[in-house]
């Protein structure tokens, strides 16, 4: 069924006055999957020529990655099993935001379940739209330092390789494909301009 009022975040309230001649408005929308984790939402919008499309997204709850740094200057990474895909990444730790918990606690948390750290400073590093052709997620990314393991508590059924390598070593793996996931290199990008400031 349709509900007048639902629909992307940025369509509704990031558009303003002066992007009207390219914002979309939605006319109607349908929940058309309900999972655990993922909403799929198809959409009938108002393009600016009066014309009429229809678009098919996730609606996500966000998340937060963390890159923990250690005072010898090394990176704190996991290794895992990304089954979409079929293959083992390298990552940051970053996890899904469960609501009402914000992105810095679920920064927090992530931290100490994905890589066994607690944190004594945490800031924010920026935020990335992961894919914006087919989904709302938001991933705010921060950096730690002051570590202080204390021990991984993945989730169950959560399977990981705790790395720790150099900022130029994960650059290498960058350069070499090693390192693919968007948000790790987001990060890891970010990072290094402001470790240069």
């Amino acid at each position: 069924m349709s509900e007048a009022g639902e629909g992307p975040k940025a369509a509704m309230s990031e558009a303003g006055e002066k992007d009207v001649h390219l914002t979309e408005t939605m006319v109607e929308s349908h929940e058309v999957f309900d999972g655990a984790l993922l909403h799929v939402r198809r959409d009938t919008v108002r393009l600016p020529d009066g014309s009429l499309a229809t678009r098919e997204f996730i609606v996500h709850p966000g998340a937060a990655l963390v890159v923990p740094v250690l005072p010898d200057g090394n990176l704190v990474a996991v290794r895992q099993f990304r089954y979409p895909v079929g293959a083992v990444f390298l990552e940051f730790p970053a996890g899904k935001i469960d609501p009402p918990e914000s992105a810095l606690a679920t920064a927090r948390r992530e931290l100490t379940e994905e890589a066994g750290y607690v944190a004594a400073r945490i800031t924010p590093l920026g935020r990335i739209h992961s894919v914006v052709g087919y989904s709302d997620e938001a991933i705010d990314l921060f950096v730690a330092e002051g570590l202080e393991f204390v021990g991984a508590q993945p989730d169950a059924g959560e399977f990981l390789e705790i790395v720790t390598l150099s900022p130029d070593a994960m650059l290498e793996a960058l350069d070499k494909g090693g390192i693919t996931d968007a948000k790790t290199v987001a990060a890891l990008l970010l990072y290094m301009r402001l470790r240069s400031r």
